[in-house]
């Protein structure tokens, strides 16, 4: 069974930046990404790349956030930039395979 252990997380100012990692223990041929979940908020997209290195984005973060891809390492990157208070979530992995897979989740919290 795939593994995703993400690390990255934490406090930071707004206006800051942090980069999150996510690692696979198989190869992901399809799609990777990241979702947040804020308290009381219902689980959002963040970002997603393909292996071929497409990308997409949510409006709210598009032009502050930049997901990558090493599918040489299995992993993928978010890195956040200018962040905001509103961005205080837990950061969840994500990868397609023939089931969707989920990481176990990383807390990022944006201080004002």
């Amino acid at each position: 069974q795939v593994q995703l252990v993400e690390s990255g997380g934490g406090l930071v100012q707004a206006g800051g930046s942090l980069r999150l990692s996510c690692a696979a223990s198989r190869i992901i041929l399809n799609v990777m990404g990241w979702y947040r979940q804020a308290p009381g908020k219902q689980r959002e997209l963040v970002a997603t790349v393909t292996r071929g290195g497409n990308t997409n984005y949510a409006d709210s973060v598009k032009g502050r956030f930049t997901v990558s891809r090493d599918n040489a390492k299995n992993t993928v990157y978010l890195h956040m930039n200018i962040l905001k208070p509103e961005d205080t979530a837990v950061y969840y992995c994500y990868a397609r395979t023939l089931i969707d897979l989920w990481g176990p989740g990383t807390q990022v919290t944006v201080s004002s």
